[in-house]
């Protein structure tokens, strides 16, 4: 196994158009910092890396709605996450922004050095145009109808009712969100990069070389690399981000996806240049150079993220250090899979979420209360779901039960039976032995599933070490021997305080403020792992502090004014939900006669392999029998739907969609809760009646 001297952590970058929300914690944050806090009590040497994606077509769409810059959304939001972070323990060595100086002259370098090796292809293309508003439309500036399931308020990257991923060209009746009008088609010239050149590479270095990748990352991978790599554009036509610092490229600039994480390797320039200037300024003769940590062939480099930046982090982001020829690459992406919220996916559209910033004031002085129970639901193999019953529950049946309960019965019966003074051992039994190989083996357990990055299991060994002390105090009922056998509660309580002393060493990654209150209560101030798993952590005489508490019980009221703003929420978005859609644009008649609209009838129907929307139809239109493929398998039976009479718009350009090529469209009725009907004629007409 390679042996390396140091390593660097980044956490992807959360976007700095709104609050970070336990979704981020769970599937990125709070594994990075477990992991990070752990090396560094180790005594390894770890920078961990993270700040704020401050470029792209969301800051500007957000940016035009509210009527101020992108730089002061920006500067709004990199603050308040920032902020959080700090609050919640997040243990970043440097928390930077890619609107930095320094990262735009790190990016605008890394393009240079790539364009200078010939490793980016021109190409000239069409794109969408808005005549009114002058300019290309990214992505999401282009709206429109849904080529898989229908869906009419479709992004140009995504449909977000369905979940595809999308081009703009794809949206039937495209529109521009600017200006609300029909873009036209123009020709622009970007710089691609050919993922194709890597694809060889790309497999025998994930696909070979790191088969101990988590299932959910190598599958990944290995989907996109089987499907082929195709070359992807580097630059867009936007004017915020970093300029494309080559002629005849104004008005564009680097692709967000590819300055994003080069946000990484500058803000690693930011913490060295930050960190030798403190030391000259202390006289402190000692400078770091950040290349150590990104090109030295004995550092590490891990990236947490959440799934759906896999591939951006295990193909993308390779491939360009691999094309520049400097750096490292990652060892292991421990991506996580996605947290839902009280059964429903987490969209900071619709304020379905739990904002961080908004946690820290309801739940004051509570961070690791949210922390223990993110990583004990973290979907580290499967999406996982949040409810605030079950983290009242957790909080009030573990930590206060359990962890809480343990501390709290050792710390009042020394303070009981001999002054809160740390007794000494006397005599030595069985129950005590067995006691004091059970402490000796944890530290080993939880640092094997640590190294392993299965956060859930290593809290659960944490918390098996506090039951091991309950299960030892509830055996021994020193509170019953003591008048007639003093001694032997010495060792019980010196054993119980030792158990509380490693528990306070153990839970450090994982519940920080936490272990720092009960080291204050213990009077200790050890914080390397090496030490854990000692019976001596606590010398006997210590005066033990037995003000504090460690949890207390969340009460119902807490978590019913929770799920109330919950219910408020839903009940705001199903009031939008059921505002029926306005009226779109005008259109000419003869844009309308433009249309052939037709009754048909459904010959047959079919499940389109590996999609839950999709429906392969063959369509009697009167003129011929065609296929279509439709979106309506949520809504459909394919068994029940043969027979049906449709209107069917014949005259649509054929597309390719999952392999089958697709011949018209079956005009469908939607309300706002996505239900859909048929639209058909009051009549039984012929096959290829016209519809005017």
């Amino acid at each position: 196994m390679k042996k390396f001297n140091r390593t660097t952590v980044t956490s992807a970058l959360p976007y700095a158009n709104g609050p970070v929300h336990i979704g981020h914690l769970a599937g990125v944050y709070i594994p990075a910092d477990i992991y990070v806090r752990y090396l560094r009590m180790k005594g390894e040497d770890v920078i961990f890396i993270g700040g704020s994606d401050e470029h792209g077509v969301p800051i500007t769409i957000k940016a035009k709605n509210e009527g101020v810059t992108p730089q002061e959304v920006v500067d709004k939001y990199h603050n308040i996450i920032k902020k959080s972070f700090e609050e919640f323990g997040i243990t970043f060595d440097v928390y930077s922004r890619t609107s930095n100086k320094i990262h735009h002259e790190t990016a605008s370098k890394f393009f240079q050095t790539l364009f200078n090796k010939g490793e980016f292809v021109v190409k000239t293309s069409a794109q969408l145009y808005d005549e009114v508003e002058k300019q290309f439309l990214a992505d999401r500036y282009v709206t429109g109808t849904c080529p898989h399931c229908n869906n009419d308020k479709a992004y140009g990257d995504q449909c977000e009712k369905c979940g595809t991923s999308l081009n703009a060209t794809d949206l039937i009746n495209p529109r521009s969100a600017l200006s609300g009008n029909v873009p036209i088609m123009k020709e622009t010239k970007h710089w691609y990069l050919p993922l194709d050149k890597y694809e060889d590479w790309l497999r025998k270095w994930i696909l070979e070389e790191h088969k101990e990748w988590k299932p959910n990352v190598y599958g990944q991978c290995k989907s996109w690399i089987d499907q082929g790599l195709q070359a992807r554009a580097v630059t867009r036509d936007l004017d915020w981000g970093v300029k494309v610092p080559v002629e005849d490229a104004e008005g564009k600039v680097l692709y967000v996806w590819f300055d994003a994480p080069i946000g990484y390797i500058s803000a690693t320039k930011e913490w060295a240049e930050n960190l030798n200037a403190a030391n000259k300024a202390q006289h402190i003769d000692k400078t770091v150079d950040w290349e150590t940590y990104w090109k030295k062939e004995d550092t590490r480099l891990i990236h947490f993220i959440g799934k759906d930046n896999i591939v951006f982090h295990c193909i993308i982001f390779p491939a360009m250090l691999h094309a520049e020829g400097s750096y490292i690459l990652p060892d292991n992406v421990p991506a996580n899979e996605f947290l839902n919220l009280e059964g429903d996916k987490i969209s900071t559209s619709r304020n379905w979420a739990v904002w961080l910033h908004e946690y820290l004031i309801d739940f004051k002085d509570k961070q690791d209360v949210l922390r223990y129970v993110l990583t004990a639901n973290a979907p580290e193999t499967k999406d996982n779901d949040f409810t605030w019953k079950d983290f009242q529950t957790k909080n009030n049946s573990e930590l206060v039960a359990i962890l809480g309960n343990f501390v709290n019965r050792s710390l009042i019966l020394t303070q009981k039976y001999f002054n809160g003074e740390v007794p000494t051992v006397t005599e030595i039994t069985e129950i005590d032995r067995q006691t004091i190989a059970d402490i000796a083996a944890f530290p080993e357990k939880i640092a094997a599933s640590l190294e392993l990055f299965k956060f859930r299991e290593a809290l659960s060994e944490v918390m098996n070490l506090a039951r091991v002390g309950n299960k030892y105090l509830a055996e021994s009922e020193p509170w019953k021997i003591f008048a007639s056998n003093p001694d032997r509660v010495k060792t019980i309580l010196n054993i119980s305080l030792q158990i509380c002393a490693n528990l306070a060493v153990v839970m450090e990654p994982f519940l920080p403020f936490t272990s720092s209150t009960l080291k204050k209560m213990l009077q200790m101030d050890s914080n390397t792992w090496d030490v854990a798993g000692s019976i001596d952590l606590l010398k006997a005489g210590t005066k033990l502090n037995t003000d504090a508490m460690l949890f207390e019980k969340i009460e119902d009221e807490a978590i019913t004014a929770q799920i109330e703003r919950l219910n408020s929420t839903k009940e705001q978005n199903k009031m939008t939900e059921t505002t029926i859609t306005p009226a779109k644009a005008d259109i000419t008649y003869e844009d309308f006669a433009k249309l052939d609209i037709r009754t048909g009838t459904i010959l047959a129907a079919e499940r389109v392999p590996k999609t839950d929307k999709l429906l392969k139809l063959t369509v009697d239109t009167g003129i011929d029998k065609r296929t279509v493929v439709s979106g309506i398998a949520a809504n459909y039976d394919p068994d029940k739907i043969i027979g049906q009479k449709v209107t069917i718009l014949v005259n649509l350009q054929p597309k390719m969609l999952r392999g089958i090529q697709s011949q018209g469209m079956i005009l469908m009725a939607e309300n706002n809760q996505g239900e859909l009907c048929f639209v058909h004629q009051e009549k039984d007409f012929e096959n290829g009646a016209l519809v005017k």
